[in-house]
């Protein structure tokens, strides 16, 4: 949609304008209040309710997909005993953060960002957004995007050929109809991906059947959906340190396990496979339909809590097939083995499509640039932009603890800024040529078909997105805040234009 000046509504000028009312949002809204109380914001959401994906993702057994200790807030205890959550109480915990520290008082909802346009004269930008129907536009000093990295409106599904032949219901699990009825139906999962394992075992509790169809396996990892640790450190600690407590336990074992994935494969593929083992009836094949070809963490590992899924197989309630779709027809899937699928319901759970800044229109002084030309600084700004600032979490860990950091790392810059009269800031890479390397360094479909979709990264910092979050924390604990950044204000650049 492009919106003429004539057309929009300037509302209002704020120091700060947040994108998104999700973790990322509401995290930079909270180190704002904490560093910078003066500065005024607000965070324009583009849906009716708090929670971000969180509040989009509605198919059933949505949950966390990493320790919920991780996932929540350092500053803000989850107190429920579970440590991988259900998405309903993901978003009831964020709801209630926001209510706490009132920056539910500061978000407009219903409001979809469209463009983001920077003025040098006078160091703003100009946002425009749609609200209700109508164009609307505030100015800021500074743009926050916590929108997250893909696409919200449209989901990935393959070309299925005879796909619109098929008799039943074919459903995405990011567009979940509420009313969805599948109780006592044959349901196919097209995908082996963190959403499917979540969606069969919570369907095969209704359902007459389910089917994971998957093209190859993927690496599933098993254990307690309730940490004995965070039992214990609750009994002996208060609450607030118990919960950091857990939660850096929890980061260290997951990178632990994640170090140990890169460096002693052989080893974790032999753990896994008997974790399978161990929770599958006797005989299966365990070799077909879980020994991915790859090494553990060139994709994401797939949580499965208690073994859930494993569990839903051995009972009978779902099955995995591992083979290629030749097309749909009327009744189900055929295969390329010969083999059909009689189904009611197929569920894509086929991938993200990956979306840099929400898919926003960025312009210079009315230049428009696209993100992904544009090398990225310290994980969290983009070279040569000035005061912007995008949030995006880590590919082995969960994503808050990165954004945290990138909520900190912002306030710190703007109260830099503030101290020394600046009014803009922004990284400059220079011409030293940089060798450049994948942002996200996993070999997941939904990535490797959209590598243009995000951002450059370098191998060298401050240009290099790592996923390392303690290599991270260290650098950020001695930050050097001034490093490859350009510091100016409008008046001056004015005085010399005069």
């Amino acid at each position: 949609m492009t919106v003429s000046p004539h057309e929009a509504i300037d509302t209002a000028y704020f120091d700060v304008v947040i994108v998104g009312a999700g973790i990322s949002g509401l995290g930079a809204a909270y180190r704002l209040l904490q560093r910078n109380p003066e500065l005024s914001y607000t965070i324009l959401e583009r849906r009716e309710r708090i929670g971000g994906t969180w509040d989009l993702f509605r198919y059933p057994g949505v949950r966390s997909d990493s320790s919920i200790f991780t996932l929540s807030f350092p500053y803000e205890p989850w107190t429920r005993k579970e440590g991988v959550a259900d998405g309903d109480h993901i978003r009831e915990y964020l709801t209630h953060t926001a209510h706490k520290y009132g920056i539910d008082r500061h978000i407009r909802f219903n409001s979809h960002v469209l463009a983001a346009d920077w003025d040098s004269a006078t160091d703003t930008w100009t946002v425009t957004f749609e609200q209700g129907g109508v164009a609307q536009q505030c100015r800021s000093r500074f743009v926050f995007f916590g929108s997250g990295y893909y696409n919200y409106d449209q989901g990935y599904t393959p070309e299925f050929p005879g796909i619109e032949q098929f008799g039943g219901t074919v459903v995405h699990p990011q567009h979940w109809p509420e009313d969805l009825d599948y109780a006592g139906k044959k349901v196919v999962v097209i995908g082996s991906g963190a959403t499917a394992v979540t969606l069969i075992p919570s369907m095969a509790e209704r359902a007459g059947k389910v089917t994971m169809l998957q093209r190859s396996p993927t690496y599933l990892i098993s254990g307690s959906k309730y940490s004995r640790f965070a039992a214990g450190a609750r009994k002996v600690l208060p609450r607030k340190a118990s919960h950091l407590a857990i939660r850096m336990y929890n980061a260290l074992l997951e990178a632990a396990f994640w170090f140990l994935s890169r460096k002693t494969p052989r080893l974790i593929k032999w753990l896994l496979r008997r974790m399978a083992i161990k929770n599958l009836p006797a005989g299966y094949d365990v070799d077909t339909h879980f020994k991915p070809t790859y090494n553990p963490w060139d994709q994401r590992l797939c949580l499965i809590p208690d073994a859930d899924l494993y569990t839903a197989i051995a009972d009978g309630r779902a099955d995995v097939v591992t083979d290629h779709i030749d097309h749909f027809d009327a009744t189900g899937i055929a295969l390329k083995s010969g083999v059909h699928l009689d189904a009611d319901m197929v569920v894509t759970a086929t991938g993200l499509q990956l979306q840099a800044l929400g898919g926003v229109k960025i312009s210079l002084d009315g230049v428009g640039i696209n993100p992904c030309d544009r090398f990225v600084y310290k994980a969290h700004m983009l070279e040569d932009v000035p005061n912007l600032f995008w949030c995006v979490g880590y590919t082995n860990a969960s994503w808050t603890l990165r954004a945290d950091m990138t909520a900190r790392a912002t306030v710190k810059l703007l109260a830099h800024m503030a101290a020394h009269g600046y009014t803009h800031a922004y990284p400059h890479r220079g011409d030293e040529p940089m060798t450049e390397k994948p942002s996200w360094d996993i070999q997941a479909g939904y990535v490797l078909r959209s590598l243009h979709a995000l951002p450059r990264s370098g191998t060298k910092r401050p240009w290099n997105v790592r996923q390392n979050y303690f290599a991270d924390a260290i650098d950020y604990r001695f930050d050097r805040i001034e490093e490859a950044m350009v510091f100016g204000r409008a008046a001056d650049r004015a005085a010399v234009v005069g």
